[in-house]
């Protein structure tokens, strides 16, 4: 059984990028366009890890990871945010919501894939 692993950013193309890299590596996919529709993505069960942006229209990333972590069955769930942002008070706030791992924009797809292997374990 493959892990699941919602990707969510405002950026159809780095949807694309991040979820063709894993999909290539046996996880299964799913992708949300915001905060909101990630929530939404997770209400319906069984996401093994979270990948987020943190700056999107209607929810941001932290927000959206704030509102997982108080679902019973999201509160272990690993969080990556992938980001632009390198500020150490958003990292700090991210920390706090319950990210366990911060990536900055670009990326190598190796990095992801280490990153996303270590996380889940």
């Amino acid at each position: 059984m493959s892990n699941t692993i919602l990707v969510v950013d405002d950026s159809s193309s780095i949807r694309q990028s991040v979820g063709f890299v894993l999909e290539e590596n046996g996880y299964t996919v799913k992708t949300a366009a915001d905060g909101a529709q990630g929530y939404d993505v997770l209400k319906s069960g069984g996401i093994d890890l979270v990948i987020t942006d943190v700056n999107m229209p209607n929810m941001n990333g932290i927000e959206m990871v704030k509102l997982m972590k108080s679902l019973d069955e999201y509160k272990f769930t690993p969080v990556l945010i992938l980001t632009t942002e390198s500020q150490q008070s958003i990292i700090d706030e991210g920390k706090k919501a319950g990210a366990a791992g911060w990536m900055v924009k670009p990326f190598t797809n190796d990095k992801l894939l280490a990153t996303v292997k270590k996380v889940l374990g």
